[in-house]
């Protein structure tokens, strides 16, 4: 179960290194962000609607957009005023989703 102790705001440093191992992530506007394409709107729909599932479990939503065949996901963790590693948690569970599609 997730707790609030459990988030923490990631140092710059931090980040960097994580990004290392989070291919196509990158850090736009202080948020961990992605985008992802599809071959069409109800691949990038069926994704969405996995990856919320994956989100509520974690408690944890993201910030997202569509358009079409594409979604563009940025995440953060408002209690603790930025990117913590909970983000990088919720990134490595849509990435495992995403090399499953």
């Amino acid at each position: 179960m997730d707790t609030l102790a459990e988030r923490r705001k990631l140092s710059e440093q931090e980040i960097a290194s994580n990004l290392k191992a989070h291919s196509g992530w990158s850090v736009e506007n202080g948020k961990l962000h992605k985008e992802f394409k599809f071959k069409n709107f109800v691949q990038a729909f069926g994704f969405m609607s996995s990856v919320a599932l994956i989100a509520e479990g974690m408690n944890h939503h993201p910030e997202w957009f569509n358009v079409y065949n594409k979604v563009t996901i940025d995440l953060t963790t408002h209690d603790v005023g930025g990117i913590s590693n909970y983000d990088f948690e919720f990134a490595s569970k849509i990435d495992g989703l995403r090399a499953q599609s």
